[in-house]
């Protein structure tokens, strides 16, 4: 038969024993009345204990077999049954043997092959049984149920709470709902249960100890007063039957303890239990072989038995070998199976779609800088690059994707803003790079290269050259070092286009939290998220900090009643960012060391400058334009000679649209206003830009 019509036949089983589940109910309940009551015949007492023990395997069987211990709820209930079922055959069997002198022929098997005839022998084996059921199965069982009904009441609330959220979120159905609350309040009342069955085994135990040294004194007693035996006959005879008898039960009894530790240790699974020692205790094939190998040492012990240790340890080494090969092979046979083609669905094709803000693609030689396992630490560095640029810029750049890619060179990484590369750099990870400070004393030996990050002369030289290189003034880092500076520095170039809404967003709900009122009178009355986006774009762009969000929304709320053009609100921005913005070009003597532009070139920049809605147009003439340019790429070379870092400074109403002019030749140039300059800060002039 196939297996749709098992599955019918044994569904038309269970329905014919359900429709007379009452009446077989009542026929158990009244045959352990019976027992209670009535002398039970030897061949009778047989078969009970037959199917005493038949069903206490069923039931440890089916406690391994379910998938989470709910599968079985009816287990309390049928502990207690089986409890007072085993009461009424030790009594039957009390009976049976004070009485008669016998308990069956099952008893006597009991007595005379399992412990050989020896009373002495059969009474320390059921001592040990008992022992182990009473204070390791039981004691834990009972330790479990306690905790597990505990830890199952106080999660309720929790539980019932995430329900009501998933059913008001439209996550699940009202059926559904009703449905994972009903067996949240049977698992509850499972484990509660548990908790005080639990207890009846822990007392059948004990009672077994005690009508065991009944039947035992009781039947010394009988033979030698009764039946008038001698003392060593009858406490031969009657211990034989006793301990037998108990052991006939306490098997039995041992296999329900157990069951019941199986089923309140027992988690919820997609598999059952020998489904789950499988996968998961025979997955590391090196446990096993360190075991053979510790086996097979424990065998060269003087005095230990050589034979039984090679055997046993050859054994698990086999198996841990063979273990190990189909482990490779499953492998191959899921990255094949992975191989082929699988059908797309438009969630797949979505998520295809999704850009990386910020992409680090390495070929395969610099896998080492990445892989923790070879010593590689760029992931660490890159949460300390990150940390760093939000302390600088106020803004937490997303994520960095980093991923290996074997079309690249060996030594080559690209970094890709959105998907489009914007660097690509050689690298050689076994040498270090010698960055030209301008002070060196000579030329090392190396490749020759520039760094990176700013485009410097540099050198690759082999490790051991180091100490020379440092002495002789280059400054010396690492591979790591140089590509985390190199993407350090094209974060922060970028950074006015990775900011997006949601960030601004998050930004605006953080400052919220202690300045409410800020925030709720410029959003969205005043200004949408969209045009605070554009500003905090403009002020990043020229590498401003936005970290004083408070001032800058402040600012806005004032400047946006005004006008609703984002350069000017912009410029109002840096203004009222005056003072930090000028700590950040500070000169290392205090002062702020400018180069000026000619009113000339001001009124000339003034009168082609016309602000639109789409922004600043610029209408000048190119080749003035290409002059202004000249002209302040000049004098910006004359401060650094002089080993000056000077800023262009402007009247306001020119400097965004000399930014905008300057932007795509010099887009490093820092170009200040004068209303930008706070009165503290001295003015160190080192240049002017003309065009006379």
């Amino acid at each position: 038969m196939d297996m749709a019509t098992n599955q019918a036949v044994n569904t038309a089983w269970s329905a014919q024993i359900s429709r007379y589940s009452d009446a077989i109910l009542a026929l158990v309940i009244a045959l352990i009345i019976a027992l209670l009551i009535i002398p039970i015949p030897g061949p009778l007492i047989d078969g009970l204990l037959i199917f005493n023990l038949i069903t206490s395997i069923v039931v440890i069987l089916v406690t391994m077999f379910n998938n989470e211990p709910l599968q079985f709820s009816i287990f309390p209930t049928l502990l207690l049954v089986m409890t007072l079922f085993r009461l009424g055959l030790y009594i039957s069997t009390t009976r049976s043997i004070l009485s008669t002198g016998v308990a069956g022929s099952v008893v006597s098997a009991f007595g005379s092959i399992i412990i050989g005839g020896n009373y002495v022998v059969g009474i320390v084996i059921f001592l040990i049984l008992t022992i182990v059921q009473f204070i390791v199965i039981t004691s834990g069982t009972t330790r479990i149920s306690e905790v597990a009904a505990r830890f199952t009441l106080d999660a309720m609330p929790g539980k019932q709470m995430a329900i009501d959220a998933d059913l008001n979120s439209g996550l699940i159905t009202e059926d559904e709902a009703r449905k994972r609350r009903r067996d949240i309040q049977r698992e509850a009342d499972f484990y509660g249960a548990m908790d005080g069955a639990s207890k009846f085994v822990r007392g059948d135990a004990t009672a077994s100890i005690i009508i065991a040294a009944v039947n035992l004194i009781g039947g010394f007693a009988v033979g030698a007063i009764q039946q008038h035996m001698d003392l060593l006959t009858s406490l031969q005879t009657f211990g034989r039957i006793a301990i037998g008898a108990g052991l006939a039960i306490q098997i039995p009894t041992i296999l329900l303890s157990t069951a019941s530790g199986v089923i309140v240790t027992r988690v919820a699974s997609d598999s059952d239990l020998g489904q789950d020692l499988t996968k998961q205790l025979f997955t590391q094939p090196r446990s096993l072989m360190i075991a053979a190998v510790l086996i097979a040492i424990f065998g060269l012990v003087p005095g230990l038995p050589k034979i039984p240790f090679f055997l046993v340890g050859g054994l698990a080494g086999l198996a841990s070998y063979f273990m190990s090969q189909s482990m490779q092979q499953q492998t191959l046979t899921d990255e094949a199976e992975s191989a082929k083609e699988k059908p797309v669905t438009t969630e797949a094709l979505i998520d295809m779609l999704q850009v990386d803000p910020i992409e680090l693609e390495i070929g395969y030689s610099l896998i080492p800088l990445v892989d923790p396992d070879q010593g590689g630490d760029i992931l660490d560095r890159i949460t300390l690059m990150r940390r760093q640029i939000a302390m600088e810029l106020g803004y937490v750049i997303p994520p960095i994707r980093i991923r290996d890619n074997i079309q690249l060179p060996a030594n080559e990484y690209r970094i890709k803003i959105k998907g489009v590369d914007v660097a690509k750099v050689e690298t050689i990870p076994d040498y270090l790079l010698a960055v030209d400070s301008g002070i060196t004393t000579g030329r090392i030996e190396g490749i020759g290269t520039k760094d990176p990050a700013f485009g410097l002369p540099a050198i690759w030289i082999a490790p051991q050259a180091r100490e020379q290189a440092e002495v002789m003034g280059y400054m010396v880092v690492d591979p790591t070092s140089a590509t985390i500076t190199h993407l350090s520095e094209i974060a922060k170039r970028y950074a006015h286009e990775l900011i997006g809404r949601q960030d601004v967003q998050q930004i605006l709900d953080s400052i919220k939290q202690h300045y409410p009122v800020v925030v709720e009178e410029i959003v969205p009355n005043v200004l949408t998220v969209g045009e605070i986006q554009q500003v905090l774009q403009n002020l990043l762009s020229e590498r401003v900090s936005i970290r004083d969000m408070v001032t800058i929304l402040e600012t806005l709320g004032i400047s946006a009643r005004i006008t609703k053009n984002t350069d000017l609100l912009t410029e109002y921005v840096r203004q009222s960012l005056g003072r930090n913005i000028c700590k950040q070009h500070q000169s290392e003597d205090g002062r702020l060391d400018i180069v000026a532009v000619d009113p000339l070139i001001e009124k000339e920049i003034s009168e082609a400058v016309e602000y639109t809605d789409q922004g600043i147009m610029i209408s000048s003439d190119p080749a003035t334009t290409q002059r202004i340019i000249n002209e302040l790429s000049g004098a910006i070379e004359k401060a650094f000679a002089q080993g000056r870092n000077p800023v262009i400074i402007c009247s306001a109403n020119i400097r965004r649209p000399l930014r905008k002019i300057i932007e795509r030749k010099l887009p490093n140039l820092a170009i200040l206003s004068y209303n930008e300059v706070a009165p503290e800060f001295e003015l160190q002039s080192v240049g002017m830009v003309s065009l006379t």
